[in-house]
């Protein structure tokens, strides 16, 4: 069975690159904890936009997917699933929920970790909470339609003891003054989707157990600026580096690295949309109109009138419809999708 050690952590011959990305996410999350205390009102209102392209986006990765009004309505009020697809979306907000409401009470216990579980299929005809009982296998199908399997997991009947040894070797680097914490949950997340210990949803579960752990260890801009979304805009490059670090990872000879540099990259992007939606939203001596404009153009993400709204309660309805329109004559933004589904994404 593969055994588990985050030793390489300590050895203080870290890449460059991981070093300077560190350090930048460290620089950006202090000036985030500064303003947190004097704008609570303005992050409350980030925390409701990124719920829901939390939601979205997670679960769009597996292409489980459902409208843009029947997601608001399921995240923002609690709206019951209507088939399928809504039935995972469903299960998804609440395990986030558990996340957001009560982190600081989970821990990468076993039993925290088969409750989120549980609770993310609570909707789904199977039942959660429980390791698999069969072995399972990830596939790939290449051009011409064949498939072939891209990586076998852990075996059904080695899952609970690798948890347990995943876990125990997580328990115990996290507790050396040596490791630096961020690095060390890309590590986690990665050997957690490598023994894939579930029937069903071990990417989704591994995205929730990011920000479990990344906000257990105070980077909480994934609360703010949807971490998953980032995660499904770049997802050929999250699933190469997944492909890359997981080579040879039975025989212990596999390197994280380049999952690790994807996987704080990712969260750098978030800090870095955060600090200019907090910018946006915040200034208050530049014009509604352009302020609409800073708020589309800044925007990593399509981003709706609905939730420039959001980001701008002071400006009307009707100034932000005039602003974009006029964005869209001028260039400076085009429309993405038709009717109650229209995005606007800046044009740089």
């Amino acid at each position: 069975m593969r055994s588990f050690d985050y030793s390489f952590l300590e050895n203080g011959m870290l890449p460059a690159g991981l070093v300077n990305i560190v350090s930048a996410i460290a620089e950006l999350r202090e000036r985030e904890n500064e303003r947190k205390g004097n704008y609570p009102d303005v992050f409350t209102r980030l925390e409701s936009i990124a719920k829901v392209q939390s939601v979205k986006g997670s679960n769009a990765i597996e292409g489980i997917v459902t409208g843009e009004q029947r997601i608001h309505e399921i995240v923002n009020q609690n709206s019951a699933p209507l088939n399928h697809n809504e039935a995972e979306i469903a299960g998804y907000r609440d395990a986030l929920a558990l996340i957001h409401e009560g982190f600081d009470t989970l821990d990468v216990r076993e039993r925290d970790i088969l409750r989120l579980h549980e609770t993310m299929l609570s909707y789904a005809p199977v039942n959660g909470g429980r390791y698999k009982r069969s072995d399972n296998v990830i596939m790939e199908v290449d051009a011409s339609g064949a498939r072939r399997i891209r990586f076998a997991p852990t075996p059904a009947n080695e899952t609970a003891a690798a948890m347990e040894q995943l876990i125990l070797a997580y328990m115990d680097a996290r507790s050396s003054y040596n490791v630096n914490q961020l690095l060390l949950v890309p590590c986690f997340v990665l050997d957690f989707l490598c023994i894939h210990p579930f029937a069903d949803g071990n990417g989704r579960m591994s995205r929730l157990l990011s920000l479990l752990l990344l906000y257990k260890n105070g980077f909480d801009a994934g609360k703010y600026i949807s971490f998953e979304e980032q995660i499904n805009r770049g997802k050929g490059d999250y699933y190469e580096a997944l492909r890359l670090s997981s080579g040879g990872w039975h025989d212990g000879k596999n390197s994280y690295f380049t999952f690790i540099e994807n996987f704080i990259t990712t969260l750098l992007f978030c800090y870095k949309e955060l600090d200019k939606r907090f910018a946006v939203v915040n200034a208050e001596k530049v014009t509604k109109r352009r302020r609409v404009e800073a708020t589309v153009l800044n925007s990593l993400l399509p981003i709706s009138k609905r939730e420039i709204c959001f980001c701008l309660p002071d400006v009307s309805p009707t100034t932000v419809e005039a602003a974009l329109a006029g964005m869209i004559k001028n260039g400076l933004a085009e429309k993405v999708g038709t009717g109650r589904n229209t995005k606007y994404i800046g044009i740089q």
